[in-house]
């Protein structure tokens, strides 16, 4: 599957879409530049509805009664990556994004077992999205049985903070940032 076939998904929700990720970083190839530039310590330009494509289809998918969430599982203390993707979850927020944070724990926990990312559209259809081992999505496959997804996503949004909560446990190391 490819990524307009995915938005084109995404377009057709009635109720919900969820996203969990799991990776410590992501080597998308659209975040390049702008990585790069907050790595070299430049501030994040504003992500909005009105000055993101991506970002005005969640807003006008959540204007339409539309539930949209997502758990990003991290580990601390955080990579460079988490520390510019959590400052540009703003974005996401003031699309009407529902964003949690959830921490891999020191101890063994059922958190483990999240290890694949997915998106969950209405409860009635998977995507799973595959990484290699630089976080570049190489495959995004439809899954024949939600219902692991489901559980899933109940077990990561149990186990996490809303994002305006736990950004100010991080404030420390997302100063280094700014």
């Amino acid at each position: 599957m490819q990524m307009d076939e995915l938005e084109r998904l995404l377009r057709s929700v009635e109720r919900s879409v969820f996203r969990l990720e799991t990776l410590n970083a992501y080597n998308a190839p659209g975040e390049t530049e702008l990585f790069g530039a907050f790595i070299a310590g430049h501030p994040l330009p504003r992500r909005h509805p009105d000055t993101d494509p991506w970002l005005r289809m969640v807003a006008d998918s959540v204007s339409a009664s539309r539930h949209w969430s997502r758990v990003h599982l991290l580990d601390r203390p955080l990579s460079d990556y988490l520390r510019f993707e959590l400052l540009g979850y703003h974005g996401n927020v003031a699309a009407g994004e529902e964003v949690w944070i959830a921490e891999r724990p020191a101890t063994p926990s059922r958190l483990a077992e999240l290890t694949h990312d997915f998106w969950l559209l209405d409860e009635t259809q998977a995507i799973v999205v595959d990484y290699d081992e630089s976080g570049r999505r190489v495959a995004m496959e439809p899954a024949t049985d939600t219902s692991l997804f489901i559980d899933q996503r109940d077990l990561a949004l149990a186990s996490a903070t809303p994002l305006a909560e736990y950004l100010p446990t991080v404030l420390e190391e997302l100063r280094r940032s700014w």
